[in-house]
């Protein structure tokens, strides 16, 4: 068969199993099995696959129809343009999350910040702390999660793009692992937010392959802010930043939960759907 045929029959099948922007999805895949850019694919639609190329894409396209991940598949994912390393152990960046990064970025890159300290919680991937590094050449970075498994990942990611030397990795809950007297210009972090009764009903992407610890935010999904609201304020230096992304619906009752910890909410942003997703605030009187 010939590339374009290949990518027809894969985008019908994967739209029979209900896989969104499932053409795109089979470009992707085919670009992953033959190690070409995706557009490369348009220049060569007559040219006939090999039996075993054909073999390794059928593969792919069988385990994507059982709604494993993309990113799983291929092994990477792009996160405001740096490829990134993904697994089953790490939540796959999601493009609400660049929208943070950016957020960060932006306050760490002002002419008064000569020497800033960022903390990203919940590092996952690493993919904040990465951007950062990259984005802010004059940053220090602290990351912190729970899974040993998770930063193994990161810090993978970290190597890949020559920062490590910038970015110091720490295992535990949250705050725990981090020494009392580290205080920071910045604290980011896109903690687990997702109520524990809606996760049944997410896509199977998220529910069945990514980690549940970092989707599971408790009850009302936000366990974690509480935590945040109480034990990060003291972990800020003066004039410092808390920046968080939350789940749909969840910002009246965030900056309720953080104004009455003795927090100061000063913008709360929306992601690209026009959703609340974003949240910045420092403490009163910073």
């Amino acid at each position: 068969m010939t590339i374009l045929e290949v990518i027809q029959r894969s985008a019908d099948y994967l739209a029979k199993h209900g896989v969104d922007s499932a053409r795109l999805q089979s470009e992707l895949l085919l670009a992953h099995v033959l190690r070409v850019p995706r557009m490369r694919l348009y220049l060569e639609f007559q040219r006939l696959l090999a039996e075993p190329e054909l073999a390794a894409l059928r593969e792919l396209v069988k385990r994507r129809g059982r709604r494993e991940p993309l990113q799983h598949l291929v092994g990477s994912v792009s996160f405001c343009g740096f490829e990134l390393a993904v697994n089953h152990h790490v939540l796959v960046p999601r493009p609400e999350t660049e929208q943070l990064a950016e957020a960060a970025w932006s306050f760490l890159s002002t002419p008064d910040q000569q020497a800033p300290i960022a903390l990203d919680l919940c590092t996952g991937s690493g993919c904040l702390a990465i951007a950062l590094a990259m984005k802010c050449p004059r940053v220090v970075i602290h990351a912190a999660d729970l899974s040993p498994e998770a930063l193994t990942v990161a810090r993978a990611n970290v190597e890949r793009h020559g920062a490590a030397a910038r970015v110091t990795f720490h295992e535990g809950d949250l705050f725990a692992p981090l020494p009392v007297e580290l205080k920071f210009d910045l604290i980011v972090s896109n903690p687990p937010y997702i109520p524990t009764g809606e996760i049944a009903v997410l896509e199977p992407e998220v529910r069945d392959h990514d980690p549940r610890a970092a989707l599971d935010g408790g009850g009302d999904g936000l366990v974690f802010y509480r935590r945040i609201a109480t034990e990060g304020a003291s972990r800020l230096r003066s004039g410092g930043r808390l920046m968080v992304e939350f789940g749909d619906g969840q910002a009246e009752a965030l900056q309720r939960l953080f104004t009455s910890s003795g927090w100061q909410v000063r913008e709360i942003l929306s992601d690209l759907d026009g959703r609340l997703r974003i949240m910045i605030a420092s403490v009163v009187g910073s």
